[in-house]
């Protein structure tokens, strides 16, 4: 277990993907101080290789001294993009498993979240220092806040008219599926049997949606699942030849077919209500026509 943060503590803001300037990090920054951390800044940041924050080389070294410095009690990926599944493989995560921290992120993050959770331990997937100042962020900072400092976190948000009543436990994992569809047959490839799978995607073609949940499906990632949930599917493109679905339709086309409950229209993903979760811990998940309820087991 992943002690909670306390006022006092120092984190570090790192750039494990698409390169990011300090000002776009301001606000992150002055907000983690508000309250109370000391935050450290990365070399990565401000860095530039081509598209990445630096090359391969330094993203890695520095991601690797952040894992083994024990001083530093949480790694909070700047942004997204691409380039983390560059460097995974040649991680050493034997120091961060002997005193883990919390790391934080989504998106392309997604390949860590996955990662750690088969080393047996937690993360957070949340909003982003670069997505501090788009607009209508607060409730997704708060819920950040309440992750890393150990405060409660149970979600309840509204009926979707797609959604499949039940009720599951299991252990949350999930993320981006662009980058769940890209670990598959990896190191850090998970197994979602008996979980809680979470999905969110961005700027995808209708069909290409369609074709990453097949796979998934074929490799068995959707069929023993203990229940689902779906958040934004932000941006959704389609050929001149229409799909003639939707992206929830194209969901529920794959994973509809077996019995378990699926909540669609959850708050996490690309979009500004991007509710902290964390990764690898024992969730209930009811769903029913009056409400979704999420809750972490005590």
């Amino acid at each position: 277990m992943i002690a909670p943060l306390r006022p006092g503590d120092q984190i570090a803001i790192t750039a494990t993907a698409r390169k990011i300037s300090h000002e776009e990090i301001e606000l992150a920054i002055k907000t983690f101080e508000s309250w109370g951390l000391q935050v450290a800044v990365g070399q990565t940041i401000g860095a530039s290789y081509g598209y990445f924050a630096g090359d391969d080389a330094l993203r890695l070294q520095e991601l690797q001294q952040l894992l083994d410095d024990a001083a530093i009690k949480a790694i909070v990926c700047a942004r997204g993009g691409y380039g983390t599944t560059r460097i995974i493989d040649q991680l050493d995560f034997s120091t961060f498993q002997q005193q883990p921290k919390w790391l934080v992120g989504f998106s392309d993050v997604t390949a860590l979240h996955s990662h750690i959770h088969n080393l047996g331990q937690e993360s957070i997937h949340g909003i982003m220092p670069l997505l501090f100042a788009q607009a209508g962020t607060q409730a997704a900072i708060d819920t950040l806040r309440r992750a890393l400092f150990g405060k409660e976190l149970t979600y309840e948000v509204a009926p979707h008219a797609l959604n499949r009543n039940g009720t599951a436990t299991g252990r949350l994992v999930g993320g981006n599926l662009s980058m769940l569809h890209n670990l598959t047959g990896t190191r850090s490839d998970t197994s979602t049997e008996g979980k809680l799978l979470f999905l969110e995607d961005l700027d995808e073609y209708l069909y290409h949606l369609d074709r990453m949940l097949v796979h998934l499906d074929r490799c068995g990632k959707l069929a023993r699942l203990a229940g689902l949930v779906v958040g934004h599917m932000s941006d959704m493109k389609d050929t001149l030849v229409p799909f003639g679905k939707n992206a929830y339709e194209i969901i529920l086309e794959h994973a509809g077919k077996y019995n378990y409950p699926i909540a669609f229209g959850f708050p996490v993903g690309h979009q500004a209500q991007n509710l902290a979760l964390i990764c690898g811990r024992q969730a209930r998940l009811e769903v029913n026509g009056e409400e979704v309820r999420l809750a972490y087991c005590s």
